[in-house]
């Protein structure tokens, strides 16, 4: 039985708007800007059965929880859970971050480069880690979501959860999902009211199969991309639709262009960015991706466009042209073992995930470091570069790529720290965004890579 899990941030506080600290004391309240948030949040899941609701018992989320779920028109009311609440940063609750810098300097220095380092004192006297006790703590809220709605003998069909809580707890889940250490921590981004996607699909052996959908969506508040951070920002576009892509034909290196409905998907791309400072523009050397690149900078005439034969997509060798199908009748042992384990797959006179791997994110790299801080450069690839290249910012590995998914006309936004701030981790501000395709979930053609 699969399990739609929908992860939402509380909408703007009052603390939020005054930039003071929350933790998990309940001392702020939603104002009306995220009240709006909440709504339009709702509204944006309005098409959705949602089966089962939880929220952080803190007032900010509760009523975001109450807000949506009206919104949403569901019929719902939020189980409120302890396990849910938000980091507790009690020493410092209440104080506006400059104050926390200016007076802990060096303790709120590891909180921004190394928050699993941190270690507090409650007004106990006893000291503690907030970010390793709420790793634990979003480990037990999920180990229970497992029980109760993946291992439940009764429930045959699919399921939505919506989640309702705070950043530092819901970026803790993620990283448990992902099986990612605390270390990551930062390399997230969680805005108020944003939408994250997870699909999980409990295995027969034990275990879950974890799908990204999306991360950190804001666009269905109105205001496009979230706010773009001190360093250079990477707009990374998946391609278009194929005729290829909708029949489920393995296409790899061979040049297939856009179908209609994919230069309607680079069309909807270049409006949802039209009003996005871009600098530079990067594209794979093959036509669907280019005609994706070209349709969006109709709306950035003056920024040239340049292919890098780094972002080509995997080579399926004697698999491309063909269908699953045909596929299985001559390499099925080998398919199995691509979905299942598909970093140890090397494709019949084709590529290997490492060496796409390799390619992808050295030519990333060089792409990324050589922007000026100012600067959003678009890079439009494929499916399985842009997958290895999230993997690889996320702190992930070859053997994890269908943990991302990327739609047709995607846009994954990552923020790339100044050159002063060493130590700090890129962002994945976004993934997989696909409101300007017709809604907050996915709903492209799965297609074969």
């Amino acid at each position: 039985m699969p399990l739609r899990l929908l992860l939402v941030r509380h909408g703007l506080s009052s603390f939020n708007s005054e930039r003071r600290i929350q933790g998990r004391d309940d001392l702020s309240s939603l104002t009306e800007e995220g009240t709006r948030q909440a709504r339009l949040t709702g509204a944006a899941l309005a098409d959705l059965q949602i089966d089962a609701a939880y929220s952080s018992p803190l007032s900010r989320a509760t009523a975001t929880a109450a807000h949506l779920l009206e919104a949403q028109g569901g019929g719902l009311t939020a189980t409120l859970d302890d396990d849910l609440l938000e980091v507790d940063l009690s020493p410092w609750c209440g104080l506006r971050g400059v104050e926390v810098e200016e007076r802990f300097p060096d303790a709120y220095r590891l909180w921004r480069e190394a928050p699993e380092c941190l270690e507090l004192e409650r007004p106990d006297g006893t000291r503690f880690r907030p970010i390793p006790e709420l790793m634990d703590q979003a480990r037990r809220w999920l180990d229970r979501l497992e029980r109760k709605h993946l291992q439940a003998s009764d429930q045959q069909t699919s399921a939505t959860v919506l989640v309702v809580a705070h950043s530092a707890i819901l970026r803790c889940l993620v990283l448990q999902l992902l099986g990612l250490p605390a270390s990551r921590f930062q390399g997230l981004r969680l805005d108020n009211a944003s939408l994250s996607v997870f699909n999980l699909l409990p295995l027969p052996d034990a275990g879950l199969q974890v799908q990204i959908e999306s991360l950190n969506v804001t666009a269905h508040l109105g205001h496009g991309l979230p706010p773009k951070g001190a360093g250079a920002r990477l707009l990374l576009v998946r391609h278009g639709e194929t005729d290829w892509n909708r029949q489920g034909r393995f296409q790899g290196q061979i040049d297939i262009p856009l179908n209609a409905h994919g230069q309607a998907q680079a069309s909807s791309a270049a409006e949802f960015l039209r009003d996005v400072p871009i600098q530079r523009a990067f594209t794979s050397s093959m036509a669907r991706p280019r005609q994706t690149a070209e349709a969006i900078l109709t709306a950035h005439p003056e920024v040239p466009l340049s292919s890098r034969e780094g972002l080509v997509e995997i080579g399926h060798g004697q698999w491309e042209g063909r269908l699953e199908q045909e596929i299985t009748e001559q390499w099925g042992e080998l398919l199995l073992q691509w979905k299942q384990a598909p970093h140890t797959v090397q494709m019949p006179d084709g590529e290997n995930l490492q060496q796409v791997w390799d390619r992808a994110l050295a030519c990333w790299r060089a792409i990324a470091e050589g922007l000026e801080a100012e600067e959003t450069a678009l890079v439009v690839a494929h499916d399985a570069v842009n997958k290895t290249i999230l993997c690889a910012l996320l702190g992930l590995s070859p053997a994890d790529i269908w943990m991302v998914k990327q739609g047709n006309g995607g846009v994954s936004v990552i923020d790339w720290p100044p050159q002063a701030s060493s130590g700090r981790l890129p962002v994945v501000t976004c993934l997989n965004l696909t409101t300007h395709l017709g809604g907050v979930i996915d709903r492209t053609a799965a297609g074969a890579l």
